[in-house]
This record gives C-alpha cells, structure tokens and sequence, in this order.
C-alpha cells in the first residue's frame, strides 16, 4: 500500500464555499473529502489542516472552533497559522486602514511538506489548494525527493493552471464531492454534550 498525506490548506477551501451555492458545504467531513481521492492501493495515513483562528470577530472564531473540533474528533490534525494587523492605502480616498492578513499557511505545509518527506511518512502527497504561493515549496520537495509523487486537489471554482503545472498530477473537487462528505448536523461528545452546525451554514 502507498502511504498518503493530505494537506489541507483551510482558507483556501473555505473561500471556494463561501457563497450561495456552496455555503450548505462548509461542515464538510475532510475526512471523507479525503477519501474521494485516493485508490484502493493507497492508505490514507495522516491529514493536516492547515488554517488560522480570527481574532477581530468573536461569531465566526466560535463557529471555526466547533469545525475544528468536529475535524480533530474524524482525526485531523491542525496546524494553526495567524493573523497579523497591516496598515493599507484606500486607492480612492487615499487614507490608511488597518485590516488582517492571514500569514503562514504557506510556510507550514512546506514545512511540514518537508519534515514528513524526510521522515518518510508518505510515498504520495495531496496538497487541496488552488493557491500558487505553494509552487516553491513543491518543487524545492520534488527536487530532494524525486521518487515522491505531489499532487493538488484543487478547491471547487478554482483555477490554479500554474499549481497543476508543477505538480504529478491533479484532480479537481467536484459538488458530489461536497455532497457526499458532510457532517451530521448533530455529533454527540461525551457528558451529553454536543457539536451542532451552525445555523448560517445550512
């Protein structure tokens, strides 16, 4: 059996979800996600998410929090960028506001794209991304590990011709995708406690 990885990178999927047509998609089960895509040679070894909490909005945080614990109960595991404040210029009025910037995914899947070849957790790599900031990383892999293969699941209305160019091989999320990897509405936990989807995700 070949020995697969996933790496998630959590921003860039969301973004494909968020709006009308797929908002019903965002609590996935990437854990089934995952399985669409592999054959039945390979063993699904690890996933890693890859995402980053947002400290200026209290609702959304919560309603991360309880995807990432529906997602650490499937057995993913999180790697946790951030965000970070940065001044910008208002091309029309000309004045300075501040706003967040997401930092670090990029850096982290390479890092862990890198530590997991050398400690050779995987024959196979699956990075779901449709952003090309990765392409460095995923040839500098590719250029030490050739006998890895690397490949892209690109997120669902992304493009990423660039991604697909550097990498073994590619596939595309599709709608029955989504469909056929979503959570129940309601997970049970211990102490009659539970995980609910949020409202606004249905």
């Amino acid at each position: 059996m070949e020995k697969v990885i996933f790496f998630i990178d959590g921003f860039n999927l969301y973004h494909s979800l968020a709006n009308k047509r797929f908002n019903k998609y965002k609590w996935i089960d990437l854990s089934e996600l995952a399985k669409n895509f592999i054959t039945k040679k390979e063993h699904i070894e690890e996933i890693y998410y890859f995402t980053a909490l947002t400290p200026w909005s209290p609702d959304k945080m919560n309603r991360h929090k309880i995807f990432i614990k529906a997602q650490e109960l499937k057995g993913i595991k999180i790697v946790y960028g951030e965000f970070r404040k940065k001044d910008r210029r208002c091309r029309l009025c000309k004045k300075t506001y501040t706003t967040f910037e997401e930092k670090r995914t990029d850096v982290n899947i390479a890092i862990y794209l890198f530590k997991l070849a050398i400690q050779d957790k995987f024959d196979k790599a699956y990075i779901i991304s449709g952003d090309s900031d990765l392409i460095p990383s995923i040839e500098a892999v590719k250029t030490l590990f050739p006998h890895k293969q690397i490949g892209v699941i690109i997120p669902i209305g992304r493009r990423a011709e660039l991604l697909k160019l550097k990498c073994d091989f590619h596939m595309k999320i599709k709608e029955k995708h989504l469909r056929d990897s979503i959570l129940p509405d309601i997970i049970p936990l211990k102490d009659n406690k539970q995980l609910v989807c949020p409202e606004s995700w249905h």
